[in-house]
């Protein structure tokens, strides 16, 4: 049978049923396919359409685990996956908490706040994306860098342009009765315009993203990559000084992805989370409510249950700058004596269950991002960053990284500025926050971002 033909939760279901007396099977398995197409001047640049099958087999005997896996859905193939598991068993260190999620862990999810469980009836899954050919990718990103060129008297070229999608099934099913599966596509389409004065070029970028093509703004893509171009022609380096810092969306999203990391049950455990034996305590200003909400269709991280077959649900990490709880899979929970949230995940069938985020988001406000920059004298309007692996650490919260954007001054953008360093620690950064905007934007990937306004920072230059 070929791999595109086989039922998925059938697989996982018939391998994790041989399972032997004292022994747990978990099959974690997927089948997805990609495209992605770059394009430069007027031709394409690269085109890549693959599909990738796999399965993820995880074995827990006698308190040990082993993990195995294979990169097809051939018989022969799983069958070698799980001798292999079941050998690497005996390889493993000793640990009272392994084991695979069960019943209970579905019942104790569904008795708490049973009114947040709606992932079951999300529709993430367009057959139409599939349906479109690869030529017809093509000519949009070309059509997309054509309209970013011409967007703009100063837009001098286009750096890059292109479009991506993924068709994602899964399912898993292990020994202990737990079995679930799911489907989702995501695409999205990107364009960097390069605007030019002399001999000074700035760069800006516009994207767009949604579950198929007929939900890409593809009017949208060219005009802001075009004007976040154009606005930082003349950007000079500002004197040093603190002032408050508003943060676009796109920043906004990569300073959650980086703090995401401070609510994982792992890093708790692992003593690398700041917030940790801190719950209820107040963490962040009033203006914070930071949520991760994979029920919520909107999200492309979206999803019905996790990667260990736990139903997802909304979870609360702050609420009005209270720090809620934290994010468990089922071995967290269990060391921590608090039953799995559903927020188990891995890199691909390859590698076992971890903890982390499926659409996390801060809770809009009442603003509009022009509101936001009136609410202030005079504030840096930050459009992007630098250095920002290197330049944070989660587990420290120290902040500091390379920026680039325009200051505000009376509720407008104003001179731009290039060269500087904005600074601080995550943690004031939550406690500092003044503003939360209303324009939620939801992004590639597990977070989502909002135009915030910080009240102070350090912005390093002259």
């Amino acid at each position: 049978m070929r791999d595109d033909d086989v039922d998925l939760l059938d697989l996982a279901r018939r391998i994790a049923g041989r399972a032997g007396r004292g022994e747990e099977i978990e099959v974690y398995a997927t089948r997805r396919r990609d495209t992605d197409v770059e394009v430069f001047g007027g031709e394409v640049e690269s085109l890549s359409v693959s599909g990738v099958h796999g399965v993820g087999i995880r074995v827990v005997a006698n308190s040990r685990q082993g993990f195995a896996w294979a990169g097809s859905l051939d018989a022969d193939l799983v069958d070698d996956a799980l001798a292999e598991a079941r050998d690497n068993v005996e390889f493993g260190q000793p640990d009272e908490w392994y084991g695979l999620a069960s019943g209970a862990d579905v019942a104790d999810l569904s008795d708490r706040d049973s009114a947040d469980l709606g992932a079951a009836h999300l529709e993430l899954w367009r057959d139409d994306l599939l349906a479109v050919t690869a030529d017809d990718k093509v000519q949009l990103a070309l059509e997309l860098e054509k309209a970013t060129r011409s967007a703009d008297t100063r837009v001098r070229g286009v750096e890059a342009a292109g479009y991506g999608d993924a068709a994602i099934e899964t399912a898993v099913a292990n020994s202990l009765g737990i079995g679930a599966q799911s489907r989702r596509t995501v695409c999205s389409a990107y364009a960097v315009a390069m605007a030019g004065a002399g001999v000074e070029t700035q760069t800006g970028y516009g994207f767009s993203a949604g579950r198929t093509i007929g939900d890409l703004d593809l009017e949208t893509i060219p005009r802001d990559a075009s004007e976040r171009a154009v606005r930082l022609l003349g950007a000079r380096q500002p004197r040093t000084s603190r002032l408050p810092v508003i943060l676009d969306p796109l920043v906004t999203r990569a300073f959650l992805g980086v703090l995401s990391a401070a609510f994982s049950g792992e890093s708790v455990l692992k003593g690398r989370s700041p917030f940790a034996g801190r719950e209820g305590e107040e963490i962040a200003s009033a203006a914070v409510s930071l949520v991760d909400d994979p029920t919520d269709a909107r999200a492309l991280g979206a999803s019905t249950h996790d990667s260990e077959g736990v139903p997802v649900r909304r979870n609360e990490l702050v609420v009005g700058g209270a720090l809620r709880g934290f994010l468990e899979n089922v071995y967290t929970g269990r060391r921590a004596g608090r039953p799995s949230t559903g927020s188990a995940v891995r890199g691909g069938y390859k590698s076992m269950p971890g903890v982390g985020v499926r659409a996390l988001r801060m809770e809009p406000g009442r603003l509009s991002p022009g509101e936001v920059m009136a609410s202030v004298p005079e504030a840096l309007y930050v459009q992007s960053v630098s250095g920002l692996h290197s330049g944070t650490n989660p587990i420290s919260g120290d902040f500091s990284v390379g920026a680039e954007g325009l200051m505000v001054r009376a509720g407008e953008l104003a001179e731009p500025v290039r060269e500087v360093t904005i600074a601080s620690t995550m943690q004031r950064m939550l406690r500092d926050v003044a503003e939360v905007g209303s324009d939620l934007t939801f992004l590639p990937g597990p977070v989502a971002g909002v135009t915030l306004l910080i009240s102070e920072m350090t912005m390093s230059g002259a």
